[in-house]
C-alpha cells in the first residue's frame, strides 16, 4: 500500500485490567487461527485457501478480521512466501511448493480490541539454512518480548531484538518496517523498531500493549514494495522470515496476549525466565497512567505499511 500518514498522537494508549483482558480474548482468537492455518500448510495448497480457513476460524469465534478492508486490503491474513517479507496478498493461483517458507500474519478484533501475531513455517522439508533463518527470527522475537517490562524503555526491546539477530550471524534486519502499539486500533504509537539503543525511548508502564515483530533476511536489509502497493519483498531476492506477538506490560512482567499459554513456554524454551501467569492478578494489570508516558512528547506521526509501521529512525525520539 501507499504509506498512510497518521494524525498526530496525543500519547501512548494505556489500558486498564479489564481492557487488557478483552485484548487477551482477541489474542486467543489470533493464536488459535494461526495454529489452525499453520497446520493446513502443505505442498499444493493455495494461499487463498489458507485465507479462507483463517476467516472461517476468526468469525466462528465471534471475532472480526482486523486486516480485511483495512485501507483496502482484500484478505483476512497476509501470506508472504519466500522472498516476500510482509503483506503478501493471498491468491488462488499462488500454490505452495515443497521447500517454501511462508509467513502467516493474522489480526482479530473482539469488542473493539485488537490482537496481532505472525508465524513463519516451512512447507514440507526445508533447507537447513531456511530452518536456521526461522529459528533466528523467532528467537529474536522472544528476546524482545522478554524486555517488555515495566520501568524499562522501548529501546530495550529494540536493542534486544537487534543483538539477538546480530549474535546469530550475518542476517539482514528490516529497518523500514517496524512493530507498533496496539489496542483500540491495530496500529498505534509507539513504533517498535527492530534495532536501537537500550535505555532510550518511551518508558514502559503497566497497561501498555505492543506488537513486536522482527523481520529477518538471509541477504541485505533493503526492501522493495511491489506494484500491488502491499507486498514487500527483499531487494536482493533473498528469503525472509517474520514472527510477531502482541504483548501487554504488567507489573509482574510481559504477558504475551497472542500466545495460548501467555508466553510461558516461549520464555522457557529460550531460557529467558518466567512470565506472567495465564490470568495475571488484578494488581499486576491495573495501570496507573504516568503524568507523561513519553517524556519527549508524543511519538511523531509515522507512515503505516500494512500490518507494520514504516519509519525513519530519526523520528524515534532519543529520550
Amino acid at each position: 500500500m501507499q504509506a498512510v500518514m497518521w494524525p498526530r498522537s496525543r500519547g501512548i494508549e494505556v489500558k486498564t485490567r479489564e481492557q487488557l483482558t478483552m485484548m487477551r480474548a482477541a489474542g486467543l482468537v489470533v493464536a488459535g487461527t494461526l495454529r489452525t492455518v499453520a497446520a493446513a500448510v502443505r505442498p499444493g495448497v493455495s494461499t487463498a485457501e489458507l485465507d479462507a480457513i483463517a476467516e472461517q476460524e476468526i468469525r466462528a469465534a465471534g471475532a472480526t478480521p482486523s486486516f480485511k478492508g483495512y485501507h483496502g486490503y482484500p484478505a483476512t491474513i497476509c501470506t508472504s512466501v519466500n522472498n516476500e517479507i510482509v503483506h503478501g496478498i493471498p491468491r488462488q493461483d499462488r500454490r505452495l511448493r515443497e521447500g517454501d517458507i511462508i509467513s502467516i500474519d493474522c489480526g482479530a478484533i473482539v469488542d473493539g480490541w485488537h490482537g496481532d501475531a505472525a508465524v513463519t513455517v516451512g512447507v514440507g522439508t526445508i533447507s537447513a539454512a531456511h530452518a536456521r533463518l526461522l529459528e533466528v527470527c523467532e528467537t529474536a522475537l522472544w528476546h524482545g518480548l522478554a524486555q517488555a517490562r515495566a520501568g524499562g524503555r522501548l529501546g530495550d526491546i529494540s536493542h534486544a531484538v537487534q543483538e539477538s539477530i546480530n549474535g546469530a550471524g550475518s542476517y539482514g534486519v528490516v529497518e523500514e518496517y517496524t512493530g507498533h502499539g496496539i489496542g483500540t486500533a491495530m496500529h498505534m504509537d509507539p513504533p517498535v523498531p527492530n534495532y536501537g539503543r537500550a535505555g532510550r525511548g518511551p518508558r514502559l508502564v503497566p497497561g501498555m500493549a505492543l506488537a513486536i515483530e522482527p523481520m529477518v533476511m538471509l541477504g541485505g536489509p533493503d526492501t522493495v514494495l511491489l506494484d500491488d502497493d502491499w507486498t514487500v519483498v527483499t531487494a536482493d531476492g533473498s528469503w525472509a522470515a517474520h514472527f510477531e506477538h502482541t504483548v501487554a506490560i504488567t507489573a509482574d512482567g510481559p504477558w504475551v496476549l497472542t500466545a495460548e499459554d501467555g508466553g510461558k513456554s516461549g520464555f522457557e524454551q529460550h531460557s529467558l525466565g518466567g512470565t506472567t501467569p495465564l490470568d495475571p492478578p488484578h494488581d499486576s494489570l491495573e495501570a496507573t497512567t504516568p503524568a507523561d508516558p513519553h517524556p519527549g512528547g508524543p511519538v511523531p506521526p509515522l507512515p503505516l505499511g500494512g500490518d507494520t509501521r514504516r519509519t525513519d529512525p530519526a523520528n524515534v525520539p532519543p529520550t
